[in-house]
């Protein structure tokens, strides 16, 4: 970022530790970035609302692991109701298109329905979300953090065959993995951080998509689409 002359702030939220780990390797390589680092602590016990836009929040997820460790939930915010272009009158005004919108009815100065809101747009897209679940063990109680999500992505470092190594790390076997999806009700599943003992990730692709058949492999440069 700052050999591409990044100029804003970055904001990194984590646990404590980090902020320490990362300046001190500034000081030793004596790098001077071009822009200033802000550092947020997070809480491991408690889910929090770290971001918040117009359109979008992004909340923190307690996981289970050997040392503090969080997922994060992308939800998009209702969005408004579209415009039905083939019945809008062509001397609609602005402000009219902004109601209607809105979800509301156009009214005259009198109170009179100029437009009907129901008569002149379309139901809003679905919003989407996005869960990024990193390393943890088995657990349950996420099902209700990622209830009905869009998107899932979760770790998958075992096979249920390494249960045993998989419970002692506090990881994640992908038949776990696609359980919790099935329980949560998500629509897809992404799998991620394959221990290195298989030289094929579809070992663990096979394994998940006997309990969740629409789970995918999280490979480097792949590209997942969340349709509206």
């Amino acid at each position: 970022m700052h050999l591409n002359k990044r100029q804003s702030d970055l904001n990194i939220y984590a646990f404590k530790g980090l902020s320490e780990i990362i300046l001190l390797q500034l000081k030793y390589s004596k790098s001077s970035l071009s822009y200033k680092i802000v550092f947020h602590e997070l809480n491991e016990n408690a889910t929090e609302t770290i971001f918040e836009s117009d359109t979008l929040t992004v909340e923190t997820i307690p996981l289970i692991h050997k040392i503090p460790t969080n997922g994060f939930l992308f939800r998009e915010k209702p969005k408004q109701r579209r415009i039905d272009k083939s019945k809008l009158p062509p001397d609609a005004l602005i402000q009219h298109i902004v109601q209607l919108k809105q979800g509301l009815d156009v009214l005259s100065d009198t109170g009179k329905i100029l437009y009907d809101n129901k008569d002149y747009t379309l139901p809003p897209r679905p919003s989407r979300s996005y869960a990024y679940c990193s390393d943890t063990a088995f657990h349950p109680p996420l099902c209700d953090k990622l209830k009905n999500i869009d998107l899932l992505y979760h770790e998958a470092t075992f096979a249920t065959d390494d249960q045993e190594k998989a419970n002692e790390t506090k990881h994640s076997t992908a038949r776990e993995a696609a359980t919790i999806a099935l329980q949560a009700g998500v629509k897809k599943l992404l799998i991620g951080h394959f221990s290195a003992r298989y030289h094929s990730p579809d070992v663990l692709l096979d394994e998940a998509r006997q309990t969740f058949p629409e789970t995918y492999l999280a490979i480097e440069g792949e590209t997942f689409n969340i349709d509206e």
